[in-house]
């Protein structure tokens, strides 16, 4: 996993092997990122579930919402695994849980579950938990206070991210894919260039001050003739609008 994906396949295949990595590492809260506006997660969730295969039904898949696992469960024809919601409503969570589940993958939760996705985690105990597109730090959701803050930032500190992937408008990139270091890269003409690995995940202000490090680098492919997007980025957003279609 040398270079960015040049298709948005090439990322959920570099999602897959990255989560497989990080599990026979012993790492059993995880989560993948692969940060697209316009991507649906349904879609990306499809593609990357083969990497449970092996698990069969041992595999329960959760939704934030009944409404979500429903349409999953409509959708997603003879599959061999289990499919619910984390229960946000009155069923209880912990019956959300059964024994012979050894692994988890839930989609796309969000900061207005957090305490369920606390819950389920904690009743997980040592048994492998994996989130795709999680938005569980949204500090400008509705009715979210002091004490919610403190639960996101206690629980989310013990998650692993073993696959982010996130544009920086269309001149930058950040990516990290377990078990190697994040990645800053910056357009380069036509193609993207790493420019620094970094031990943790840049904050904003992290990048903000390499890209102003790089700016006669981007300058530089400014001026050049060509103004056409990078394979990386025409390659994702061709396959976010084919599935959103």
């Amino acid at each position: 996993m040398t270079g960015l994906p040049q298709s948005l396949t090439e990322a959920i295949a570099q999602a897959r092997e990255a989560t497989k990595a990080a599990i026979a590492d012993g790492y059993t809260r995880l989560q993948v990122e692969i940060l697209f506006s316009e991507l649906k997660p349904m879609p990306v969730a499809l593609e990357f579930l083969p990497v449970f295969e092996e698990y069969g039904d041992r595999l329960k898949v959760l939704f934030p919402d009944a409404g979500g696992a429903a349409l999953a469960r409509r959708d997603w024809k003879d599959v061999p695994f289990k499919i619910t919601d984390i229960g946000t409503g009155r069923i209880p969570i912990d019956s959300k849980i059964s024994p012979s589940d050894e692994i988890f993958f839930m989609i796309a939760p969000t900061s207005v579950e957090v305490t369920q996705v606390e819950q389920i985690a904690l009743l997980v105990g040592e048994r492998p938990l994996i989130m795709l597109n999680p938005r569980l730090e949204d500090l400008g959701a509705v009715g979210i206070g002091y004490a919610s803050r403190q639960l996101r930032e206690r629980f989310i500190s013990t998650i692993e991210s073993c696959y982010h992937l996130r544009p920086i408008e269309e001149e930058a990139a950040v990516r990290r894919a377990y078990p190697g270091s994040w990645e800053v890269w910056l357009k380069n003409g036509e193609d993207y260039e790493k420019i620094v690995e970094l031990p943790k995940k840049p904050s904003g202000d992290d990048l903000d001050a390499l890209l102003m490090k790089q700016q006669p680098l981007a300058a530089t492919a400014d001026e050049r003739p060509s103004k056409k997007k990078s394979g990386f980025f025409n390659g994702l957003q061709r396959f976010i609008k084919a599935l959103n279609n």
